[in-house]
């Protein structure tokens, strides 16, 4: 399996790269403060809407199934349009799908536009995850994807903090406050796209095509790479490690207000040190399977090593049901959130090596795979919260996860140790 990179046409150098990766954290931040903006203001809406838990996880549930969706779609589009093109349409549309949900009237109007929001949004993986191989060789990728994921934690990090100012003093209380924090939050990605064709050239990114094109005869097709068997261990890996992670995003503020009594501006000031804490784990993830890597470790047993612990960082949420509230039960969260997100960049890197020609195919196929167990998850999530009284069971099991997932690493770590780069 070769693992050439096509080289970007032009005199494009190193800061131009690394540029290109900050232009993809800040999408990455983009998607999340769009995504975070109804998790943080879940009880408002739920309340105003006369919600119950199972119908809040319905939501979550359809945004998850639209993804699996838009994974298929724009995954093959990543690999045959200019992928340039194909990632600022998807950002205008999530973009203002999160605007759109300012409007909602009722819970199914939260349905349709939260499935819009998910189709449009499964976009950025794919393309992103592309343009970073593109981009970077097989030792910088870890750290290239560890900043794209990291991107994602800093507009959870910020949205927590924004929300209270958007909601604005005086109509903190009232019916409604929550409908501006959407149409503000969505207009940010559409200033985004002003950088982004500023930076990027036609030419700069091959398309999955043209590599193939280039590569001729040698070049797999990708229903070989699809029904292979790293490619089931791709699937397995990452519908573990996005429950986990979408479970822990989605129901952590109303878990610290209806399950632990915190007050709305505490339950949002802890998120986003529960993001932060994900966002220093992702990186340090990323960066230390890079200095195991340079230590003498092969890449991919550095990124296992790393991958198993971050998975018992999860495991932390066992003792959640037995914590109250308290510096104890935010200490561990702040655990788990650097191992649930930490994860993701190795992952990523996984994904990387099984082919050089699919990666916007392969990116997306897996989304299908990675977003529909969360779905189902989130709506079980919301029907045991009702049926409990408690998030506390469904929050245990979500964390045990990863662990899943590392027998299916395992498995591609020895495939990589035994095929030469």
């Amino acid at each position: 399996m070769s693992s050439t990179v096509p080289s970007p046409s032009g005199p494009r150098g190193a800061a131009w790269k690394w540029s290109v990766c900050g232009l993809l954290l800040l999408a990455s931040a983009i998607n999340y403060m769009d995504r975070q903006t109804l998790s943080g203001l879940s009880v408002r809406i739920t309340q105003e809407f006369g919600m119950s838990k199972t119908q809040y996880g319905q939501v979550e549930a359809v945004f998850g199934y639209a993804f699996a969706a838009g994974s298929v779609l724009f995954g093959w589009m990543a690999d045959r349009f200019a992928v340039h093109r194909v990632y600022a349409a998807v950002l205008a549309l999530w973009s203002l799908a999160g605007m759109a949900t300012g409007w909602a009237r009722d819970h199914q109007d939260l349905l349709v536009l939260r499935g819009l929001l998910g189709f449009f949004e499964a976009g950025h993986w794919p393309c992103a995850v592309r343009i970073t191989r593109s981009l970077l060789d097989e030792r910088q990728r870890s750290l290239g994807n560890g900043l794209l994921q990291s991107g994602a934690t800093v507009g959870a990090i910020l949205t927590p903090l924004l929300l209270p100012l958007l909601l604005g003093a005086g109509a903190a209380d009232g019916t409604g406050a929550w409908r501006p924090p959407f149409f503000l939050l969505g207009g940010v990605g559409l200033l985004w796209l002003v950088p982004w064709f500023a930076m990027i050239r036609s030419g700069d990114l091959r398309s999955g095509d043209e590599s193939m094109a280039s590569a001729g005869a040698s070049a797999v097709p990708f229903t070989r790479v699809l029904f292979s068997g790293r490619m089931l261990a791709v699937i397995v890996v990452v519908a573990c490690i996005n429950t986990t992670w979408q479970v822990l995003r989605a129901w952590l503020p109303m878990f610290l207000q209806k399950g632990r009594g915190y007050s709305e501006t505490e339950a949002l000031h802890f998120n986003s040190a529960f993001f932060a804490a994900a966002d220093v784990g992702c990186l340090a993830a990323g960066a230390l399977a890079v200095a195991l890597a340079r230590r003498g470790r092969s890449p991919s047993g550095a990124r296992f090593v790393v991958f198993a612990g971050c998975a018992l960082l999860c495991c932390g949420t066992l003792a959640a049901p037995w914590l109250g509230r308290g510096p104890l039960l935010l200490v561990v969260l702040l655990a788990i959130a650097a191992g649930s997100l930490g994860v993701f960049p190795l992952y990523h890197t996984f994904t990387q090596d099984l082919s050089d020609h699919h990666q916007g195919k392969i990116t997306g196929a897996a989304g299908v795979a990675g977003w529909i167990l969360p779905a189902q998850a989130q709506l079980l999530f919301g029907m045991s919260a009702d049926r409990l009284g408690t998030m506390d069971p469904g929050l245990a099991v979500a964390g045990l996860l990863p662990l899943l997932a590392l027998p299916p690493l395992w498995y591609l770590h020895r495939i990589r140790t035994r095929t030469p780069a």
